[in-house]
């Protein structure tokens, strides 16, 4: 991927015209990621948010980067795509990063912050920065001629969504995303529960161990449990990262014994075995009063997940905090329509970030924030647009969008399957740590040229 001047950023350089203010339509993890870059860059910003006067379905709280779906930012370590991708944005000057680190929760070998305290870190930051103006109201269009970025994210409104239908002259797609249900810990029956993690990595999961019995006895309950009817224009495309645990069961008996509820790395203290099954329940805040039911997003009835749930050894007099739902995501078909730069090759003032470009999961979806806003400000200070190395997890997920060779385009986490591959044939086990080093130091080089043309 080139590093230089997209077709943006060439009429950008000798135009006196383009104001130095963006307009950013989304105040989720892209859209705040964004507006973070922006104005570190002496950028002006305009953040437009709708919340508290309009919520989405999924969405309460009225403070910027809320996370709706689970408190997990998933691997810590680099030797994993998304850990990897993580770094790169700590190197970059992530806000986002910066939230989780001060507000993470044990869990193990991954990342997982406090959702409140994540918001809120946020919402302050972004407050305090006199470069950003927030402003407390909905979009329903755009300008295209104006430096915009629109980060409105998988629950974008109708109105905005329709726009953008006519700008790209395609129907706007879709998925339907499920969200797990929460419980409080001091409703849970410890004495059935055991605490670790897998594999020995600490202690920072409760796992809730079923024998074969207990396990039949919950999945067929689990099968026969109503769930929440699709209206009748909506067409059932769910995400294969996210999948309601029941659309997961249905496809077979041991499916859940090799997804959420696979007892692999994990011995009950009380036996001294590997349990038939567990259930992982994973810590919402610090004070570890909430426990998230990990991998259980699900879009049974409400009334259903308690008597399903309950059946779960430890959960049978739990209280909830939160019932699982689903929602749809909007995303659209990127590929040549977005360019390298995270602009529109038809409209190249206007930018997009998060999961309406055609990511998936919190992280990539600030990563992509992080790039739009780096670019926006460059735009509007009438220099060349970039693009990170295509040997980076960034790159490798501006790949994704952009590959026009993709034949049935869906929204994607990042792996490295989205990479070049390796010049060296490795074991499988040292692959990670061999992407992670030759992806740091491209983007150690590619930030090094980046300043001395700054200088």
């Amino acid at each position: 991927m080139s590093n230089g001047a997209g077709q943006g950023g060439a009429s950008a350089s000798g135009s006196t015209q383009i104001p130095a203010e963006i307009c950013i339509i989304g105040g989720g993890l892209a859209g705040s990621e964004a507006a973070w870059q922006a104005a570190r860059r002496g950028v002006r910003v305009r953040l437009y948010e709708m919340k508290p006067q309009k919520f989405s379905p999924a969405h309460h709280s009225p403070l910027l980067a809320e996370l709706v779906c689970s408190n997990s930012l998933r691997a810590a370590g680099t030797e994993t795509a998304v850990g990897l991708l993580k770094e790169e944005m700590r190197r970059l000057g992530s806000l986002i990063m910066t939230a989780a680190e001060a507000t993470r929760v044990p869990a193990g070998r991954s990342l997982a912050v406090d959702r409140g305290a994540f918001a809120a870190f946020i919402t302050a930051k972004l407050e305090q920065e006199p470069r950003i103006s927030i402003l407390r109201e909905e979009v329903e269009d755009f300008e295209p001629d104006r430096l915009t970025i629109i980060a409105t994210g998988p629950l974008t409104s109708d109105a905005l969504a329709a726009a953008l239908g006519r700008l790209t002259g395609q129907e706007h797609l879709h998925f339907y995303d499920a969200i797990a249900p929460i419980v409080f810990a001091d409703s849970l029956d410890l004495n059935k529960i055991f605490r670790a993690s897998r594999y020995g990595a600490g202690h920072d999961y409760l796992n809730c161990p079923l024998d074969e019995a207990e396990y039949e006895r919950f999945y067929r309950a689990l099968m026969s449990a109503r769930q929440v009817p699709l209206r009748d224009f909506e067409e059932p495309r769910y995400f294969e990262g996210c999948l309601p645990i029941e659309v997961m069961a249905a496809r077979g008996y041991q499916t859940l014994l090799y997804g959420p509820m696979k007892p692999v790395g994990l011995t009950d203290p009380r036996t001294g075995k590997q349990p038939f099954a567990v259930v992982q329940l994973r810590a919402e805040n610090r004070e570890g009063t909430l426990y998230n039911l990990v991998g259980f997003q699900t879009k049974l009835a409400h009334p259903e997940q308690k008597r399903v749930f309950r059946l779960i050894p430890g959960l049978e007099q739990a209280e909830f905090a939160r019932l699982g739902s689903i929602h749809r995501n909007t995303f659209i078909r990127s590929p040549g329509l977005l360019s390298p730069y995270l602009n529109f090759y038809r409209c190249p003032r206007l930018f997009l970030a998060g999961q309406i470009s055609g990511v998936e999961g919190y992280v990539e979806s600030a990563a992509m924030g992080l790039l739009a806003g780096l670019n926006a400000a460059r735009l509007g200070r009438g220099e060349p647009l970039v693009t990170p190395p295509s040997a980076t997890a960034m790159g490798a997920l501006i790949h994704h969008l952009t590959n026009t060779a993709a034949k049935d385009f869906q929204p994607m986490n990042v792996n490295f399957g989205l990479f070049p591959p390796l010049e060296q044939r490795l074991a499988k086990k040292q692959r990670g740590a061999a992407y992670a080093a030759r992806a740091l130091k491209a983007l150690d080089e590619w930030t090094d040229k980046l300043t001395e043309r700054a200088a």
